[in-house]
């Protein structure tokens, strides 16, 4: 099977690399373009899935955006059988989805129809969610509404955190792609329309939201700290400066929401309602992520100071 892979971040790499070690002829790889960084924006950093086409000597094309034409005709002349879409960044016309006789697949970080949109691994953590998972699904018009191909179910650790959500689900969407590609091989999947009905959204990670509300309880404080490490980091203010907190868990306590409790070797602070976050990390603005310890001893931050 001739395939054209879509994917940017480090999530699509173990798809990636999961099709080329069962030999799947990917006759293309589309991603974005090289990233500037740095102050002057100078350095042009190429995406993760870039380097392991290049490592493989694999097609690769960046085009600023999958609708341009001339990009459409150099990916036809590729002539892949299906296109394979992880994580890629960018919604897919149809012109484009129909390019592939077999249409175009995707793997998606939740049990769809739950969690449909661009944040599924971080909701499911912010929300509490007990199970979770990953969907193969057939690319529609729509935002993750295509028909289920295969799921694979997953229990959430109640102390992950998006991160470690991502890395192992990034490691299992590439199984169920690898078993999702060979089933369609031998013709033995039948595509399941999903329940609208029962759909559930995992809007885009926003600012606003990842500002920490002191007022509310701590077990929700605890699960956006946990859901928003490491990118995009939960914040507070000190002092009108702000702080990013990571890795954090609900413990008992008692104090006005967001007044410090405990800076003697550990962070604890009060959350709204009774109860207590205790946080082990945390990054200043301008520095780097560090140990709540090795922060402590350099703030000199005493019990009641309040964060807001």
């Amino acid at each position: 099977m001739r395939v054209a892979f879509f994917g940017t971040p480090d999530f699509a790499v173990p798809s990636l690399r999961a099709l080329l070690g069962e030999g799947f002829d990917v006759v293309a790889v589309v991603t974005q373009p090289d990233a500037p960084q740095g102050r002057s924006r100078s350095k042009l950093v190429p995406p993760p899935v870039k380097l392991v086409a290049a490592a493989e000597d694999l097609k690769v094309f960046q085009p600023e955006k999958p609708t341009d034409g001339a990009f459409l005709v150099r990916l036809r002349d590729t002539r892949p059988d299906i296109g394979v879409v992880v994580a890629y960044g960018h919604i897919l016309k149809t012109e484009l989805l129909e390019l592939p006789p077999r249409g175009m697949v995707n793997v998606h970080p939740s049990l769809l129809p739950a969690l449909r949109g661009p944040a599924p691994v971080e909701w499911a953590v912010i929300n509490g969610l007990t199970k979770t998972g990953v969907t193969i699904m057939q690319l529609d018009a729509g935002m993750d509404t295509g028909a289920i191909l295969h799921q694979i179910p997953d229990h959430l650790d109640p102390d992950v955190t998006g991160g470690e959500l991502s890395e192992h689900l990034a490691e299992l969407g590439a199984q169920a792609l690898v078993e999702t590609l060979a089933l369609l091989e031998q013709g033995s999947l039948q595509p399941v329309p999903q329940d609208n009905a029962r759909a559930t959204y995992a809007p885009k990670l926003t600012r606003e939201l990842a500002r920490i509300d002191w007022t509310k309880d701590a077990a929700t404080i605890g699960r956006l700290i946990r859901g928003l490490d490491p990118r995009p980091g939960a914040w507070t203010e000190l002092d009108g400066a702000e702080l990013k907190l990571y890795s954090a868990r609900a413990v008992d306590g008692q104090a006005l929401a967001g007044e410090v409790m405990d800076t003697d070797g550990r962070l604890l602070i009060a959350a709204g309602g009774g109860g207590a976050v205790e946080v082990f990390e945390v990054q200043p603005a301008g520095k780097a992520r560090m140990t709540a310890d090795d922060w402590l001893r350099g703030a000199r931050l005493s019990p009641g100071k309040r964060l807001t």
